[in-house]
């Protein structure tokens, strides 16, 4: 199934230089399209990309650890914080169950705070197997005003307990994160480097989507391509229903259920897409030509690499083997051509 590929902006990676008038205005004119500016056009000013502290890469690096934590079955001790318990429980309001106050096998953990108040402490220090009773009371301001302030009794079956291993940060560990850091040190040195990287290429995706977009703005269309439209629009209907066999859903009742559309409401918007994809292309394909921009082998297994990278393709073969050249070719075309309009765009100090 292919993904999908968002035709203006993938992988630009420059920063913005701010001109002087005279070097801005500049357009052009085909039999098909009008631009009345697409050098030095202006944008609201994008935030540059914060500082990465030694707080974000701890973090990021917690993230990665509580991916690689374990979990353990316990039997010889009672439940404290932080475990996991497996429960069965009956919820009772005047000696009644009521609804949504009941469930077997429920993973819970202790200390999410995923209960009313006083429910889960109520588990700490019990051992699997064990069955017992919790009174409690709903709050006051409950959201379910039905069972507000209401006394209740639960019945509990503590099936299991398990709590998860975080693993420590080791050098040893570090071998199997990483490919290239051999310590602890060098690591957070790493993924410092990659969050400041990852940093820079959204600063650099924002400001090149502001920048194409007012390109876009600027652009008249005259005439679009005999059938063009409508040959998008029938891909992009192609595939949704690729998406909607995945779900193994009828093509309407995925619009519906997934989408919160007709097929009528898919159709319309289908066809806006379609056109503005088709002006993207025109627009892409005149900028490259009037500003001599080709797309050298070189060029276009790069720009295809940032595809990978940014859409969790497996490899640029496997992009290749699910998106059709003409697709990559000109979204490839567009990333170089945006990296060449954001270089002289005019970031206004108004903006965000």
């Amino acid at each position: 199934m292919k993904k999908k590929i968002a035709v203006s902006i993938i992988g630009i990676a420059v920063s913005a230089i701010f001109l002087t008038a005279c070097e801005a205005s500049k357009g052009l004119e085909t039999d098909d399209i009008k631009i009345t500016q697409y050098k030095g056009v202006e944008v609201d000013q994008v935030q540059k990309p914060a500082e990465i502290t030694d707080e974000d890469v701890e973090k990021d690096i917690q993230t990665t650890l509580d991916a690689q934590a374990e979990t353990k079955e316990i039997t010889d001790r009672g439940v404290k914080e932080g475990d996991i318990v497996n429960i069965d429980f009956v919820g009772k309001i005047d000696g009644k169950a009521f609804d949504g106050g009941s469930a077997e096998k429920y993973d819970l953990t202790i200390g999410s705070d995923s209960f009313i108040d006083g429910f889960e402490d109520s588990i700490v220090g019990h051992q699997k197997g064990d069955k017992f009773d919790w009174n409690g009371k709903f709050p006051d301001n409950y959201d379910n005003t039905e069972y507000a302030g209401k006394d209740v009794v639960f019945s509990i079956v503590l099936n299991s307990i398990s709590e998860r291993k975080v693993p420590e940060l080791t050098d040893e560990l570090v071998a199997k994160l990483s490919e290239k850091a051999k310590s602890v040190k060098e690591y957070k040195e790493e993924i410092k480097e990659q969050l400041e990287t990852a940093a820079q290429q959204s600063y650099d995706a924002s400001l090149g989507s502001e920048v194409w977009q007012a390109v876009l703005e600027n652009t008249e269309v005259k005439k679009y391509p005999d059938g063009e439209r409508e040959k998008t629009q029938e891909a992009l209907k192609k595939r949704y229903e690729e998406f909607a066999k995945t779900y193994g859903m009828e093509f309407k009742d995925f619009l519906e259920t997934q989408m919160g559309m007709s097929e009528d409401d898919f159709n319309k918007q289908a066809a806006d897409a379609a056109e503005q994809t088709v002006k993207s292309k025109m627009v892409t394909n005149a900028i490259a030509e009037k500003e001599k921009i080709t797309l050298s082998d070189e060029a276009y297994e790069k720009e295809l690499q940032k595809i990978v990278d940014s859409y969790g393709y497996e490899s640029v073969d496997a992009l290749k083997e699910q998106v059709e050249e003409e697709e990559l070719k000109i979204t490839a075309l567009n990333s170089i051509v945006v990296e060449e309009l954001t270089k002289k765009c005019i970031q206004n100090a108004s903006g965000k």
